[in-house]
């Protein structure tokens, strides 16, 4: 009768890969900062409600989306900007490794305000 929790995330996976099919760059860089910002909201409430191995899922799924941001970066055109950018990614991974060991709500919501800085730059860029 009804879907089961299983049947609305596979629906969820589906429309996720579709839609990362048919992004641009821009778009796929855009559907990582929210898929990270998400996850940095996660990773506060794992936090102050003491989920320590939830806590570490996201902090790491947020790790791996600067990584990925990092190494989407194109050095030989984007030159300054580019090695800028991958500074500041790792200093959000840095901060996020340390905000995780000392279960510090306020070290990832610096991340969060770099990030949403960031994502707020990509944003007015458009498509």
């Amino acid at each position: 009768m009804y879907g089961t929790s299983n049947d609305f995330q596979q629906y969820s996976d589906a429309d996720l890969a579709i839609r990362t099919a048919a992004a641009t760059p821009h778009q796929l860089v855009l559907m990582m900062f929210t898929g990270l910002m998400d996850e940095l909201t996660r990773a506060k409430g794992h936090i102050e409600a003491k989920r320590f191995e939830k806590k570490a899922n996201s902090v790491n799924k947020c790790i791996d989306i600067l990584n990925a941001l990092t190494s989407a970066l194109d050095y030989d055109r984007g030159g300054d900007l580019a090695l800028h950018l991958a500074g500041l990614y790792d200093y959000c991974v840095y901060r996020l490794y340390d905000a995780s060991h000392n279960l510090s709500v306020e070290g990832v919501e610096e991340v969060e305000s770099i990030l949403s800085n960031l994502q707020q730059g990509w944003e007015g860029m458009g498509a």
